[in-house]
């Protein structure tokens, strides 16, 4: 069934902290959610549908995880969601939501999003042996010592062995977020670098230098689909999914191409369901954990050729009103915002931003129409979860 027209996009709101000492996870989620129904035009009292994945308290800390998010919010709820994929989380539920609406299951449907890893002192490294630890295929892997970086790093070698891809080509995609950055008042990093800073920048996972990785802040966000009927009666624009698709991209038993990403075949899916191809998309947000994650998801969504991406990018290929494709033009997870590893709710948030004609004026794209947001929750080069999203602005 096609997404058009079934629901829309009526709310969005990003939580200005990113350093939240001040505030718990229930009181960030409570916050963003509020936000993004004061944006629609609606009330606590509107919802009956909420959305949510492993960032709500109680898996992260005690209580009974998205039970307690519904009481301390007072929800009545018809419908509850809690789907986990990570970074790619949030970009699915809006089409989970989109659908629940379209089946009658709920009218108006909440999104939250909330993470405090840099005032709880959050180290990748350790969250991520900690986790891997519990998992079935912990004892197969950890003697090899994967950690988020190195694999990452993996990956961004094996592009430059295959294609040719440089430092300097990467470092473009740094320097295009912080292009953006310099115009977000709340961004963690709004000072504009250059090829060489990121280059001279510290070796991280060779080859991923410092500045190629994303920031770790705190923070949050939400979203408000709404009932066409509902949606209608708001001063909002109508900004509805016309596309989207999800996909668990593992390692096959050790037969798997590392720059083959899920997107792969979400971009696939949500292309032809939308009934655009990726040179109709004006605006597009990706996951940027690091450089190498856009470079990889560029080629696997058809933004340009397999192996071409480092030219795709180069010399301000996805800095707004200069190059071919505007990305994260709030300075994204590189420069912006990445809180709690699910970095999919603020690449919504800015897509919708841009489809609102709301960006701000130094990087908004002229008469945005049709945006994509795509998030990769996992790790390239490892198992993950990718979810893409088409969302188009109605007359």
């Amino acid at each position: 069934m096609s997404l058009k027209g079934q629901a829309y996009v009526v709310g969005a709101f990003e939580h200005p902290t990113r350093h939240a000492v001040d505030k718990s996870l229930g009181q960030l989620h409570a916050e963003a959610a509020l936000g993004a129904l004061d944006d629609a035009g609606l009330s606590i009292e509107d919802v009956d549908g909420y959305f949510c994945a492993g960032d709500v308290p109680g898996w992260e800390s005690p209580g009974i995880g998205p039970l307690s998010v519904v009481e301390y919010l007072g929800l009545k709820l018809r419908h509850l969601d809690t789907t986990e994929s990570w970074g790619s989380a949030y970009i699915n539920h809006v089409e989970h939501a989109a659908r629940a609406i379209a089946a009658g299951k709920c009218r108006v449907a909440l999104i939250t999003q909330a993470g405090r890893p840099r005032a709880e002192k959050f180290s990748p490294a350790a969250s991520h042996l900690m986790q891997a630890q519990t998992t079935a295929e912990s004892q197969f892997e950890l003697p090899y010592g994967p950690v988020v970086t190195n694999v990452y790093g993996m990956c961004a070698a094996r592009h430059m062995y295959e294609h040719g891809t440089t430092s300097e080509q990467l470092a473009w995609i740094k320097v295009a977020a912080s292009h953006h950055a310099q115009h977000n008042p709340n961004a963690v990093l709004p000072k504009v670098v250059t090829v060489e800073d990121v280059i001279e920048s510290p070796i991280v996972a060779t080859p991923l230098h410092r500045l190629d990785c994303c920031v770790i802040s705190d923070g949050g966000g939400a979203l408000v689909l709404a009932h066409p009927e509902v949606a209608k009666g708001l001063k909002r624009p109508l900004i509805t999914p016309t596309g989207a698709g999800f996909t668990v991209k593992h390692l096959n038993g050790g037969y798997f191409d590392i720059l083959a990403s899920g997107a792969v075949q979400t971009g696939k899916e949500a292309f032809e369901q939308a009934g655009v191809t990726p040179g109709d998309i004006q605006y597009a947000s990706l996951y940027d954990s690091f450089t190498i994650t856009v470079l990889v998801q560029l080629e696997n969504l058809g933004f340009c050729e397999p192996g071409q991406g480092g030219r795709f990018v180069a010399d301000g290929g996805l800095i707004s009103g200069v190059g071919k494709l505007p990305l994260n033009t709030d300075g994204g997870g590189l420069c912006n915002n990445h809180p709690g590893n699910r970095g999919g709710m603020t690449k919504l948030i800015e897509a919708v931003r841009q489809l609102r004609g709301e960006a701000h004026p130094a990087v908004q794209v002229p008469d945005c129409r049709l945006a994509l947001a795509h998030g990769t929750g996992g790790q390239l080069g490892a198992r993950h979860g990718s979810a893409t999203l088409i969302l188009e602005r109605e007359d």
